[in-house]
């Protein structure tokens, strides 16, 4: 629930982000100034770009836990508990001693959405979090019928 709370909470930041810097962009090309006018313009594809991000992420979040929910329900997600530091990241050095198993079924079943979500709780497990949301957007992917 924390994060769903946090999720919130940045995007009403890059909410009154992006209305400011809309005002603000208006406000050049309003301006009459031909520099003004050119800077409003730029100005105003920031809040586009960040409005895009801010939508995949949360998208992408959403696709995601909705999977994780799905595993859970069929009981097919990892089974072993990893042990954590006190700054509460897992035990990296156990989470890459479980890694190769999950490749491995990757590498049998590479069309199975539910091995590829699975590779990609491994690779956060291992601090990979690049890989970990490649992976998962791969699971995605392939359960949505797109891959």
């Amino acid at each position: 629930m924390s994060a769903r709370i946090g999720v919130a909470v940045m995007a009403a930041v890059l909410a009154l982000y992006i209305v400011l810097v809309a005002q603000r962009g208006w406000m050049l090309v309003t301006s009459g100034e031909p520099i003004g006018i050119a800077m409003g313009t730029v100005l105003f594809l920031l809040p586009v770009l960040a409005a895009w991000g801010l939508w995949r992420e949360i998208s992408f979040g959403r696709r995601a836990a909705a999977l994780g929910r799905r595993l859970e329900a069929e009981d097919a997600l990892p089974a072993e508990e990893l042990d954590v530091r006190p700054s509460g990241r897992p035990d990296r050095a156990q989470a890459d001693a479980l890694f190769p198993a999950y490749r491995a079924e990757v590498e049998r079943n590479p069309g199975d959405w539910r091995a590829w979500y699975r590779v990609g709780l491994a690779y956060d497990g291992a601090g990979d979090r690049k890989r970990a949301r490649a992976a998962i957007r791969k699971a995605i992917a392939l359960e949505s019928g797109r891959a």
